[in-house]
């Protein structure tokens, strides 16, 4: 993070800093996945730096991921969330996150009482409903994300996931992932990422609309 930060400022960039925290359903103590897989035991959460009191606050929320909440992955959950919130940006994330979640299951009332428990965590200047456009079940919550963000009075961001850097490196990457999974290039069941999950410009965001 360090060397990010500074690299970035010699290059008259600004920077910043943040993490895809990992939120646990309920209490970050509760080891407990319905699937018995894991999938379903954490949800996405983008969390960014307002300020140094945010970046103490995202150091603290980490460590204490791995000291109290890891279960598959390092969990965190909404009492250390908003005991650590101060200097802290939240954003409900990709499809991953527990409010696109739970519209993808069709529980309208379910996704607002969630969104209205981050709203009452961080206010309505430091929490934001996020909308991506790479896969169909994107298209298809965006709107009901878009609906929730007018109703409660929450600002809409409209974000990228990015796994590689150029849009030809998808090839690289592609083949990295079989490496870390194991699994043979012609296996059509392993996991493949979309195509369009590069650094895009802003005018292809703005095409993206």
């Amino acid at each position: 993070v360090v060397e990010f930060f500074n690299e970035c400022k010699k290059a008259g960039i600004k920077p910043i800093l943040g993490m895809e925290a990992y939120m646990a359903p309920g209490h970050r103590s509760e080891r407990t996945s319905p699937s018995g897989t894991g999938s379903d035991a954490a949800y996405h959460l983008l969390l960014l730096c307002e300020n140094l009191d945010g970046y103490k606050n995202l150091i603290r929320l980490s460590s204490l991921a791995y000291r109290e909440g890891f279960y598959y992955k390092p969990r965190i959950d909404k009492e250390i969330l908003r005991e650590f919130r101060r200097g802290l940006i939240a954003t409900s994330a990709c499809l991953g996150g527990e409010i696109p979640s739970t519209l993808t299951r069709r529980d309208a009332s379910a996704a607002r009482k969630i969104a209205e428990t981050y709203l009452d965590i961080f206010g309505p200047d430091r929490f934001f409903i996020e909308v991506q456009k790479h896969v169909p079940e994107q298209d298809a919550v965006n709107p009901e994300l878009a609906d929730l963000a007018r109703k409660l009075g929450i600002g809409l961001v409209a974000t990228n996931d990015v796994h590689f850097l150029e849009k030809d490196d998808h090839h690289a990457h592609d083949i990295l992932c079989c490496i870390s999974m194991g699994k043979q290039i012609n296996d059509e069941s392993r996991l493949k990422y979309p195509t369009g999950l590069y650094l895009k410009s802003p005018q292809e965001m703005q095409e993206m609309l």
